[in-house]
């Protein structure tokens, strides 16, 4: 999806697979402070990971391709996304 290039935006990415219990919302956290983007990173009950990062589109969509990567620790096996305008309010990037 392309949104007005330039602008912030806000990446949500559920992402499924292996991925609780082996560092991926630490490995997130680090990635998205390399890059530049603010949000977090949190443990869902279902076992999932949401991230939610927010900065320039290009950022984001960098962030994305380093998740579905074979990089990450653990096991991804799906990515699903959702992108819209940001909304503010993160300082930095957390684990929660």
């Amino acid at each position: 999806m392309s949104i007005n290039e330039g602008s912030a935006v806000r990446l949500t990415a559920w992402v499924h697979g292996a991925v609780q219990g082996v560092g991926f919302r630490w490995w997130t956290r680090s990635r998205a402070l390399e890059i530049g983007l603010v949000g977090e990173a949190r443990n869902l009950p279902d076992g999932r990971v949401a991230v939610v990062a927010e900065g320039d589109q290009g950022r984001c969509e960098q962030l994305l391709a380093l998740l579905r990567s074979n990089q990450t620790p653990g096991r991804v096996d799906d990515v699903v996304t959702q992108w819209g305008d940001a909304r503010g309010g993160w300082a930095g990037f957390r684990e929660a």
